[in-house]
């Protein structure tokens, strides 16, 4: 099974369409079943189909920016994207569209049942499509979550570096979600928490 985090939408010409960064992490998802195609096809992983869910829905939010219309949120986008590459013929695709951040991919793929019916473990690790500067934060949170071992995980990156984010962001994002999220002992605290901390950050942007 792969999760693929969005990256971010915007408009162009009255529309609406991709960031680099999300359509990026969604040929790579492409990319990854392709190159595995056989070992599926020939029953070497437990499930012939893997599950591919496309996971983000309106990440300015928080940002006050205008909410992209139903249809066009971050997962539909990526959806559309992937089964114009062929991805449906391949895997088995999913998505959600109510997140807004890296925690409600999580969370929202939790509880829409996405990930229902799998267990996590070394030899079928849960699939992390993002950047490399995004996965240290992915990890940290599933931990969190789903309290997956590190085994049971499996970063598959991105290596676009049109989309790559400034190294000193990530780590300080990556510490602010640590603070925040301390002594958190549910989902629902971990979830209040993030939007708590994405409106504070939203706040502080616009001063």
């Amino acid at each position: 099974m792969l999760l693929v985090f969005g990256g971010g939408v915007h408009r162009v010409d009255g529309g609406w369409t991709l960031m680099p960064a999300s359509a990026a992490r969604v040929d790579t998802a492409v990319a990854y079943v392709a190159a595995n195609e056989a070992a599926y096809s020939s029953g070497a992983a437990r499930s012939p189909r893997p599950r591919v869910i496309f996971s983000g829905g309106w990440p300015g939010r928080h940002r006050c920016k205008e909410a992209p219309p139903p249809g066009c949120r971050e997962g539909d986008l990526m959806l559309s994207r992937a089964r114009a590459a062929g991805l449906d013929r391949h895997a088995d695709l999913k998505w959600e569209t109510r997140s807004t951040s890296t925690l409600e991919n999580l969370y929202y793929a939790v509880e829409d049942g996405l990930l229902a019916d799998v267990s996590f473990d070394l030899g079928q690790p849960l699939g992390l499509v993002s950047h490399p500067w995004h996965l240290p934060r992915v990890r940290y949170l599933i931990a969190r979550l789903l309290r997956l071992p590190p085994g049971a995980m499996l970063d598959i990156s991105v290596l676009d570096a049109i989309a790559v984010g400034p190294a000193w962001s990530s780590r300080a994002l990556h510490a602010a979600a640590w603070l925040c999220h301390l002594g958190a002992r549910n989902p629902a605290a971990l979830l209040r928490r993030e939007q708590r901390l994405l409106a504070l950050a939203a706040r502080l942007t616009h001063r």
